[in-house]
Formats: C-alpha cells, structure tokens, sequence
C-alpha cells in the first residue's frame, strides 16, 4: 500500500470509489422513485398523500399512535378539532 502522510492512498481510494458508486445507484434509485410517483399522479392519486402514507409507514405503530395522540391535542388547543 502507498501512504502518503500518514493516510493509506490505496484504502481512500477504495473508499470513495466505493462512496461514488453507492452515490451513482442512490441517483438512479431516486429516478426510479419520482418515475413510480409520476405513474400515481398520472392514474390519479394525490402524491402528497402517497408521501405522506410511506413516511407514516416508517414509524413504528406506538410511535404513530403517540404522534397522532399529540397532533390531536394540539390541534384541539388551536381550536382546530
């Protein structure tokens, strides 16, 4: 292995090759998404729902039932419901 000032060149190297190719398919998995998202609108379906209903789907149930507990109270204090 080369070092240049203390830092292994070769091992970098490998790193951020490796970085840029992970940063290559994250692009393209983000094409892919906006396209699958596109397809929604097209047949109709609010994309912002959809959004919305996928970050929902991330959170554990206890948490979303806590979050949608603590919305409803705040909403309540805003005289909002």
């Amino acid at each position: 292995m080369t070092e240049v000032g203390g830092i292994q060149a070769d091992q970098l190297a490998s790193y951020v090759e490796r970085i840029e190719r992970l940063e290559e398919e994250k692009s393209n998995l983000m094409t892919d998404i906006k396209e699958v998202y596109g397809e929604a609108k097209a047949l109709g379906y609010d994309v912002k729902i959809l959004r919305e209903i996928i970050r929902l789907r991330k959170i554990e149930d206890h948490e979303r039932s806590e979050q949608e507990q603590i919305l409803e109270v705040y909403k309540r204090a805003l005289g909002m419901g």
